[in-house]
């Protein structure tokens, strides 16, 4: 199968990190830093965003984006996005200049794999304030992939942002970014949904989910990624696919904090205190869960049985029966 193939390609090629229980990741995706018109989802959450990366560069985090950070289907010119959100590139240039920055890219941002576009836009841009050309992110990398290697172990998280293998996002991308740019944009203002998107297509998010789990079943890894706009943490009991969710839902901000040896799915959003003070504040969603509850000789069985009844029920929500119950729930 092509996803698997895909993502076999990029365990190969990735970069590999390694980790201990005194190491800090925060990891993003599915930002969708747009150019601030009415087109714009993340411009609504832009100063949870904001606060979200005050603290964990304060608390000495790295900063992992796991793709599709910049709307670079829906815009054309980058430069137009760095403007609108000039104070949110600052505070990733101070992560990025102390070396505590990596960025992927997906299918909204497949763009930032030409090394010239990158070292045009990225690199360098002109500066309003100060109406001079200054360094942005300086000699950087952006990857298809990393891997998360937990010394302590030898256990590895692949993170990717989770298009691979899904034939419009990725073999197709170039004329699935020209039909967003010059049509489904313009129906995304008035609320039209493009059906192609995972984010949007709960089918085709579990599908993927799916693809994605046997994968895992098989190597024997954990998987971190986007995409799918569905944040998850899996349980010790689960197979290890963790989502960091995304950060154009209405009003809140998804991502997956890896600290002290442990995995944790926290929230940013905006709340009214008892004085009626508006307030960004994190919460923890799901977690913290002991990464060594993933390890995959420890939960073997417990995964195989898990798998095993999920291909079954596949099997079975593919055949005739399965379709007809599926109309009648």
């Amino acid at each position: 199968m092509r996803t698997v193939q895909r993502l076999d390609e990029c365990y190969q090629k990735a970069k590999v990190i390694e980790f201990d229980d005194r190491d800090k990741f925060i990891l993003f995706s599915d930002v969708h830093r747009g150019d601030n018109s009415i087109s714009d989802d993340f411009a609504r959450n832009q100063n949870m965003y904001q606060a979200a990366l005050r603290y964990y560069y304060d608390q000495n985090y790295t900063y992992i984006e796991l793709g599709d950070g910049d709307e670079l289907w829906e815009h054309a010119r980058f430069e137009h996005i760095a403007s609108a959100h000039h104070d949110v590139f600052m505070l990733l240039r101070q992560f990025h200049r102390e070396k505590r920055m990596y960025r992927l890219f997906g299918n909204h941002d497949m763009i930032l794999k030409n090394t010239n576009w990158v070292k045009r836009n990225l690199m360098y841009f002109e500066d309003d304030y100060q109406e001079v050309e200054t360094d942005l992110f300086e000699g950087i990398q952006i990857y298809e992939s990393l891997v998360l290697k937990y010394r302590k172990t030898g256990d590895e998280f692949l993170l990717v942002h989770g298009h691979q293998g899904d034939f419009v996002n990725d073999q197709l991308w170039f004329p699935s970014m020209l039909s967003m740019r010059y049509f489904w944009r313009f129906l995304h203002v008035v609320g039209f949904r493009n059906p192609s998107s995972p984010a949007k297509n709960r089918v085709k998010r579990h599908k993927i989910e799916r693809i994605f789990s046997k994968w895992i079943y098989q190597r024997k890894k954990a998987i971190i990624c986007g995409h799918t706009h569905r944040a998850k943490l899996a349980k010790s009991v689960d197979l290890p696919y963790f989502n960091t969710g995304c950060c154009v839902q209405p009003r809140v901000i998804y991502g997956i904090e890896i600290a002290e040896g442990n995995l944790t799915l926290v929230q940013w959003k905006v709340e009214a205190d008892y004085n009626g003070v508006l307030r960004t504040v994190r919460k923890v969603i799901q977690g913290p869960r002991d990464i060594e509850h993933f390890l995959f000789f420890k939960n073997y069985k417990k995964w195989q049985q898990m798998y095993f009844k999920g291909h079954r029920r596949m099997k079975a929500d593919t055949s005739l029966w399965g379709k007809v119950k599926k109309l009648l729930d």
